[in-house]
């Protein structure tokens, strides 16, 4: 089994540095660039299924990089999805701003979400850390586990948080769950899987001008 697994492309609140969980919101022209910019890189790859988060960022960018496969090989990919491939839950602090610039959220802990984050608390009605470990690394089991998948090659597509979680146990440090940052847009992390073991091959790949990576969200500096 081979496995893609790609963070959606950018959005608006990505651009203007909002929190962004369950709520839907779709790409904005730069992130459909971003998709099909990296769809191209993978045009030659016979993708048997997409599996992706059902929110509208991530299956659009699902859609998007397939396209070149399809076009290029000249078959239609089909798309799943599953909701333990979503962001994490940021609950009543969903499109609030997270940034030094318009820092909305009403905590005093926030930084702990990213200098500390498996005690990092969340909002009170979303999701903590390891509660979107569990769900993704239940996906991830159920998935590489499956001989009825043990053949196939298979695009993922997710978000920021939830790739870093989706790929904890696969880093050499599990501990470091953001890995130096927040994924960049269209990042793709590729996994090999050989007798129900998985295998991190590529991190973090960037198939589009380095000078387009951006990290939106990041510790808020405290004056």
């Amino acid at each position: 089994m081979m496995l893609y697994i790609v963070r959606h492309g950018e959005t608006r609140l990505n651009e203007l540095g909002c929190l962004q969980g369950w709520v839907d919101e779709p790409l904005n022209e730069n992130g459909r660039s971003l998709a099909k910019i990296t769809g191209e890189a993978f045009k030659t790859v016979y993708f048997d299924k997409t599996i992706t988060s059902p929110l509208a960022r991530a299956k659009e960018t699902a859609t998007l990089m397939v396209q070149a496969s399809e076009e290029h090989l000249g078959y239609q990919v089909p798309v799943y999805t599953d909701d333990r491939l979503k962001e994490i839950n940021w609950g009543s602090w969903d499109t609030l701003g997270c940034l030094e610039s318009n820092f909305e959220i009403p905590s005093k802990h926030y930084d702990t979400f990213f200098v500390d984050p498996f005690h990092f608390e969340g909002s009170p009605d979303g999701e903590s850390i390891p509660e979107v470990c569990e769900r993704t690394g239940e996906f991830l089991h159920e998935l590489i586990n499956n001989p009825e998948e043990a053949d196939k090659t298979i695009l993922v597509s997710t978000h920021g948080c939830a790739m870093r979680a989706l790929l904890r146990e696969l880093y050499e440090d599990p501990n470091d769950f953001w890995q130096g940052h927040v994924p960049y847009n269209c990042a793709i992390n590729i996994v090999k899987v050989e007798n129900g073991k998985a295998r991190l091959l590529k991190k973090d790949g960037i198939y589009y001008d380095p000078a387009l990576c951006f990290d939106h969200y990041k510790v808020v500096e405290k004056k």
